[in-house]
């Protein structure tokens, strides 16, 4: 699955998920009719946190991490659970 479609999966606004067997709160924001995305995941009762930008251009797609690893990000979006 690429990138955009899980980040696509998170509810827009607020929700939760369950990563690495912890509960992080998300909110996702959507700007430029659906092609840029700002989303925030914060550990819940924790000091761990996610947080991205994803922009969608005409000639590709682009993950811009804010002051972490690009790897931290993708392993977040490929392996997070919404909860029901």
């Amino acid at each position: 699955m690429k990138l955009l479609q899980h980040i696509q999966k998170l509810p827009n606004g607020y929700s939760e998920v369950c990563y690495n067997d912890t509960k992080y709160g998300v909110t996702k924001s959507v700007f430029n009719n659906g092609k840029s995305f700002k989303v925030f995941a914060s550990k819940l009762g924790g000091k761990d946190f996610i947080s991205l930008n994803y922009y969608c251009t005409r000639q590709r797609e682009i993950l811009k991490p804010c002051e972490m690893p690009e790897a931290k990000v993708i392993h977040f979006l490929e392996n997070y659970e919404l909860i029901c």
